[in-house]
């Protein structure tokens, strides 16, 4: 969480991402008001963001509607190309698609959610359809247990303190007790499997992706229809791929 009250806290610069950020979260293109409205700040601030960003190409604008550049796209690009293992990650999840013929992903912890940043999807799946930069809530879905049980006792402890649980579905696990057993039970085992939690037609199975000190720094899944397998055979007919998947990628982190 931002320490607005920090001294190395440069609130200009702070109110500037925002803006940026509701111009991606809301309407295609937006008015002045709008953006103002969004963004929790006043137009006459808003106003001087806006015509920064369009000298910087950022933005642009008709005079009565705003709306976000191409340009942009060089900010979440720039975090994706630091990752050491972000580019053979397509590959992996190409071969793994071509082996289990299944939905699958990479995925990284951001606060209380997890953030794709690959995905290959089947043809035959599912109501929901995530992409790259798409954000869920992490103790729900397998990719995120499996990422909040690479974390140290004090961040976990850290995360429980202060998430929000809700009910996405009636299997939905949001009882703290239950949610840190299971948790406690992913970092055993070595591997998540989610049923419905998130979405009733998604099933889901997730491993670890490691750098080469251990450490989990991401984490790569296959989505299933609801239904058509039980966490017994999954284990059976996904897991060692998953497994080798991650393995190659953890062969290009740092």
């Amino acid at each position: 969480m931002a320490n607005y009250e920090s001294e190395t806290f440069v609130r200009t610069f702070a109110r500037g991402l925002k803006v940026i950020e509701v111009m991606g979260q809301n309407l295609a293109r937006m008015n002045l008001s709008e953006i103002s409205m969004a963004s929790d700040l006043p137009r006459t601030v808003v106003r001087r963001f806006l015509l920064t960003l369009i000298e910087l190409g950022f933005v642009k604008t008709d005079s009565k509607v705003y709306w976000l550049t191409p340009n942009v796209l060089r900010l979440g690009l720039a975090y994706l190309y630091s990752l050491p293992f972000w580019r053979e990650a397509q590959m992996s999840l190409d071969e793994l698609f071509s082996i289990i013929n299944q939905s699958s992903a990479v995925s990284v912890l951001d606060g209380d959610e997890i953030v794709y940043i690959h995905r290959v999807h089947a043809k035959k799946i599912l109501a929901m359809s995530p992409i790259i930069g798409s954000r869920l809530p992490a103790y729900a879905v397998s990719m995120g247990r499996v990422l909040l049980a690479g974390l140290s006792e004090q961040n976990l402890a850290n995360y429980f303190q202060h998430a929000a649980l809700k009910k996405f579905t009636q299997k939905t696990v949001i009882d703290l007790k239950e949610l840190k057993r299971i948790i406690i039970q992913v970092r055993k085992d070595g591997y998540a499997w989610v049923d419905g939690e998130l979405d009733e037609s998604i099933s889901g199975m997730a491993v670890p992706v490691r750098d080469k000190t251990g450490e989990v720094v991401a984490a790569i899944n296959v989505s299933l229809p609801y239904g058509l397998f039980t966490e017994e055979v999954a284990l059976k007919k996904f897991l060692p791929y998953l497994l080798q998947a991650a393995s190659k990628l953890k062969a290009k982190t740092y």
